[in-house]
Parts: structure tokens; C-alpha cells; sequence
């Protein structure tokens, strides 16, 4: 199972304001491509942080409709596993964030991935680069 960065749904499902540059286009639809498979039944895992980040977003650039659609979508979907957090893999993750110089939330999704047995991510994330053990995917550069 292969955890998810929350930016992988926001280039998959938010429209541009702008026309896209060509790197920006092949992470589009790589993002797009990853929620396929998903929706074929991939099994993925994110937290309920990072789930909440694309709700965020979803419900400020596009509507609140479209976000309860996808917050229903991940809930009712088999193959997609929502790992809670603590306050104590948040306090772990600031002294990662700090060290690596990745957010607090990278640092936490790596965290969790070490927790759960899980190497692999699907990430546009240039932060995941720099932990450790972590395989970023897909090889985008």
C-alpha cells in the first residue's frame, strides 16, 4: 500500500486560472492517473490531516459540494485506509520538519509511512527527496 500527499488530488482535481506550463501538465495528468487507479481499487492510505487539506482547498477554490463529494467518495471506498493522528506524532514530526528543513505535515506523512510499514509515496513534493527511505513516486523531474 502506497501512502498519499494531499497535493496529489489538488492537480488531479483543480482547474487552472492560468494556462499550464508543460512540466505543470505532465503532473496534472500523472495526478490524474494515480486517482484512477485508486478508483479502480488500488489501496492507498493518507491521514486525516492531509485529508483535510484537500477538503480545504476543494471547498475554497472550487465548491463545498464538490469537497462532501470527494469526502464521501474516501469514505465509502474500501481500498482507501484514513490513518488517524496524535499530538504526539505531530510533536515527532516538528523535530523531523526541523532537521530535514520539510514541512511539518511532510514530515509527518513520512512518520506515519515508517509507522504503517510503508516506503512508497505518491507525491509532487520535492520534500520527500530528502527523507530518508522514502520513495517518492511517480519520478517526475
Amino acid at each position: 500500500m502506497r501512502f498519499l500527499d494531499s497535493n496529489v488530488f489538488i492537480h488531479a482535481f483543480l482547474i487552472p486560472r492560468r494556462p499550464l506550463r508543460e512540466k505543470e501538465i505532465l503532473v496534472k495528468n500523472e495526478a490524474k492517473k494515480i486517482v484512477r487507479r485508486i478508483e479502480e481499487g488500488e489501496n492507498v492510505a493518507l491521514t486525516i490531516v492531509h485529508l483535510s487539506e484537500v477538503l480545504n482547498i476543494l471547498e475554497a477554490r472550487l465548491n463545498l459540494q464538490r469537497a462532501l463529494g470527494f469526502l464521501s467518495w474516501i469514505i465509502s471506498s474500501e481500498n482507501v485506509k484514513v490513518y488517524p493522528v496524535s499530538i504526539e506524532d505531530y510533536e515527532k514530526s516538528m523535530l523531523v520538519a526541523k532537521e530535514k528543513n520539510v514541512s511539518i505535515n511532510d514530515a509527518l506523512l513520512a512518520l506515519l509511512m515508517k509507522k504503517y510499514g510503508t516506503l512508497e509515496v505518491y507525491s509532487f513534493d520535492r520534500h520527500f527527496d530528502k527523507l530518508e527511505n522514502i520513495t517518492k513516486l511517480p519520478e517526475i523531474d
